[in-house]
């Protein structure tokens, strides 16, 4: 059975950091994070496939960083400078099948969500 489990959200201060991990029953091809504020559209964060190519929203860029350990299965966002704007639930997204990896690609996969709340 295909499992996403999210962990490593919580509170911190604009300026802080946190690191999100995603741990999967198996290996993805491709593999994301995405968030959704209240009252807000889902917004694609950060791609990775199994080669390492990654994708970024202009966003996060520079601010964000997406990893992964392919040997633990699992699925990081090391999120530096955080932002207010950045409080949102962030959900870990895979897809098994190879093609295109980025934030408009189909995810059939999809963890519970984690928590980040950044205050200013």
């Amino acid at each position: 059975q295909v499992q996403l489990v999210e962990s490593g959200g919580g509170s911190v201060q604009a300026g802080g950091s946190l690191r999100l991990s995603c741990a999967a029953s198996t290996n993805f091809y491709c593999m994301g994070w995405f968030r959704q504020a209240p009252g807000k559209e889902r917004e694609g964060v950060a791609t990775i496939n199994s080669y390492g190519s990654t994708t970024t929203a202009d966003s996060v860029k520079g601010r964000f960083t997406i990893s992964q350990d392919n040997a633990k299965n699992t699925l990081y966002l090391q999120m530096n400078s955080l932002k207010p704007e950045d409080t949102a639930m962030y959900y870990c997204a895979a897809r098994l099948g190879s093609g295109s990896c980025n934030a408009r690609t189909y995810f059939p996969y999809w963890g519970q969500g984690t928590q980040v709340t950044v205050s200013s």
